[in-house]
């Protein structure tokens, strides 16, 4: 069992793209974890092990992992870096104690960089900055540190310097020891020498130094009045400073190098070692006492009551993996534990550390671990698991809400009685995708968070769940209502099996406010014959609104006022009265200039200001309406209507107008006409 301050859980998280697999695959090479450096271009990183993974060379699924640097053991997380993913980043930061947040040379912050580095702010995950790929041509260390302060508001502690950029890059400098790191060709990155700073390199080496003791000094006083002093001061004390200022989130230390050419890996894990937190150094995680329901907190500890978070769900090999972080507490095997949000106790199969998705057998894990467990059942994303006689509710994870939608159906029958199972298994795995039958339309709607993660959910159905579906997109249900009124007649007259059967009911109708519903009016006179009729003529007016006069979809908002019913005595039957009702009522809706009505949506948008307009000219184009538009620090949130059927694929054309960096969330809100008051639609309308 490793010590809780030996222990750190940390997270890789970064924009696409920008090295977070190969960093990783380095980071677990140099650490002796493995013994082959996997590439994420030829498809062998051994993170990135999903078929989907290794076909598009991207990140799909957080990967958990562990290692060791220095007696320190790494729980590591490398999390996806595309958009369509960011509930796999989100839950693996709610369980991180610190993260590594990744950044090109050449293109500094990127829009996802911008997002993740943000979720790790909401957790007050302490970071550590790693400028990436300083062997590319283009590469700008401070342009890149500079894109940190600016646009994520980072105050850096530049910790080593390139020795060189793009194909000049040799090596770093390392500020606290001021020293030259360079590595020997032909080591795959493990042997590095430790030289004095070149000649040339010095000036700049001793200002950047200075720049970083007088940005230390703004959050330290320590190291400040050690500063205005003039006092040398030893890498031991700046190490301490540092870590303190990391801890307290009141700066980042920043790192340069090159992942794929093996290159500033080791001072990085120094850093890790030196200024991310261990268990004991981070706040007590809080919760709710289910059977009080106060407010208690579970400080890491060995010899506490048991506290675990579940963060993911995984079906691997046929069996169902649950990842949970530990708070608190010891787990042993075949140990029962206790659900308080499902109400349940279980009992733990196997305890696994889990390396990608190769598994190691543990008797025992103890608070600060990351572990997959075998055998439990109940438990999903987002639950607790304590000790019975100690309850309590962690926080639940984030989830998202999904923006675009897919109408599924299976090939044959064969997939559609696989097809149940396996969706559910699919949903438990992932808490963004959502899966519902629409009750007009019939359809199976699958939700998620973009094209591609649709894409790839149904590629695992198939290749996972042998489930073949053809996938459209979802029908758009539509309403009918009228815009007027008017008036009509209704007459059923016809003899059957020798028997007559008379009736003729007027009705008037009349639009009523939008959302309001329908409204039935008797108007026929106190003691009038046909009083006991009303019944099955307010029954047969609601069977007749259930399909419009334009295209036969329900009708919504008419009040309908029957006027009169005649009848012969002996031949006024419930048949006559229904059949001339429903008449009456298709006729004078035909003649109150009915109209088509669309789902119209409540639609927000986040986007960074100078995208503004074009967002704007893109949901007036789109036939939507802007009712608000508000400043929010550097953003601008914009809030209106639109049709649902202009909005189909609107999540790719947000992410094309704002380099990625927009988001908006869709509800419905109402049945409407598009664009302004609409028009009326006559029985040719098409």
């Amino acid at each position: 069992m490793s010590k809780l301050t030996a222990i750190r859980n940390i997270g890789i998280i970064a924009h696409i793209d920008a090295g977070k697999t190969t960093l990783t695959e380095r980071i677990l090479y140099y650490t002796g974890r493995t013994h082959k450096m996997g590439e994420v271009h030829d498809g062998e990183a051994v993170m990135d092990w999903m078929p989907e993974e290794q076909e598009r060379g991207i990140t799909i699924t957080a990967a958990v992992t562990t290692c060791q640097w220095r007696g320190a053991v790494i729980n590591l997380i490398d999390t996806p870096g595309h958009v369509d993913f960011t509930i796999e980043v989100e839950r693996s930061l709610r369980v991180l104690d610190g993260a590594i947040g990744v950044f090109d040379a050449v293109a500094g912050v990127e829009p996802q960089s911008e997002t993740v580095w943000h979720q790790a702010d909401k957790y007050r995950v302490p970071k550590l900055a790693f400028i990436n790929k300083m062997d590319r041509l283009g590469a700008d260390f401070s342009k890149a540190v500079a894109s940190l302060k600016e646009k994520l508001g980072v105050r850096p502690f530049v910790i080593t310097i390139p020795w060189g950029e793009g194909d000049r890059f040799e090596g770093v400098i390392d500020l606290l020891e001021m020293k030259a790191w360079r590595w020997q060709e032909g080591t795959l990155g493990l042997v590095y020498d430790k030289l004095a700073i070149p000649e040339e390199l010095r000036p700049l080496a001793l200002r950047s130094r200075e720049a970083l003791l007088e940005t230390l000094a703004e959050v330290d006083d320590e190291i400040l009045e050690a500063y205005l002093g003039e006092e040398a001061i030893r890498p031991e004390r700046l190490k301490v400073a540092l870590q303190r200022a990391t801890l307290g989130l009141q700066g980042t230390p920043v790192y340069a190098g090159a992942a794929l050419r093996n290159k500033g890996i080791q001072p990085l894990l120094n850093g890790i070692v030196n200024f991310l937190p261990n268990p004991t150094q981070v706040p007590a995680i809080r919760g709710t006492n289910p059977q009080t329901k106060r407010e208690e907190s579970r400080p890491s500890v060995v010899e506490g009551p048991l506290a675990a978070l579940v963060f993911k769900i995984m079906v691997d090999q046929g069996q169902r993996l649950t990842y949970v972080r530990l708070y608190s507490g010891r787990l042993r095997s075949g140990q029962e534990v206790y659900n308080p949000v499902k109400g349940v106790s279980e009992k733990v199969g196997r305890i696994l550390r889990m390396h990608a998705n190769k598994r190691e057998p543990l008797e025992e894990a103890q608070a600060g671990s990351l572990v997959a467990l075998l055998g439990l059942k109940a438990a999903t994303t987002g639950d607790t698991l304590c000790a019975p006689a100690a309850p309590i509710i962690l926080e639940p994870i984030s989830s998202y809400v999904p923006v675009i939608s897919l109408a599924i159906e299976p090939e044959s029958r064969d997939d559609q009685e696989r097809l149940g199972s396996a969706l559910a298994r699919v949903a438990e795995e992932d808490p963004s995708l959502k899966v519902h039958t629409d009750e007009d339309t019939g359809q199976t709607l699958l939700s998620g968070m973009g094209e591609l993660h649709l894409e790839v959910v149904l590629h695992r159905l198939k290749r996972d769940f042998h489930t073949h579906l053809r996938a459209g997109r979802p029908q758009v249900v539509y309403r009918e209502t009228i815009a007027g009124a008017a008036t009509a007649t209704g007459v059923f007259e016809r003899e059957l099996a020798g028997k007559g059967h008379f009736a003729q009911v007027k009705v008037s109708v009349a639009a009523r406010p939008r959302g309001s519903g329908h409204l039935f009016m008797n108007g026929l006179p106190e003691g009038h014959p046909g009083l006991n009729l009303v019944p099955i003529i307010q029954q047969a007016i609601e069977e007749a609104l259930e399909g419009g006069p334009v295209f036969g979809h329900p009708a919504v908002d008419v009040m309908v006022v029957l006027e009169g019913l005649d009848g012969r005595e002996g031949q006024t039957t419930e048949m006559a009265v229904r059949i001339a009702a429903l008449a009456a009522v298709k006729e004078a809706m035909g003649q109150a200039q009915p109209m088509l009505l669309e789902p119209i949506m409540r639609v927000e948008i986040i986007t960074p200001e100078e995208f503004t307009g074009e967002v704007l000219g893109d949901l007036h184009a789109r036939q939507g309406k802007v009712e608000q538009l508000l400043t929010k620090g550097p953003v601008r949130l914009i809030s209106g209507t639109a049709p649902l059927a202009a909005m189909f694929g609107y999540a790719t054309a947000l992410r094309s107008l704002t380099q990625g960096r927009g988001t908006f969330t869709l509800q419905f809100e109402r049945f409407g006409v598009r664009g302004e008051g609409g028009q009326a639609m006559g029985r040719g309308a098409s």
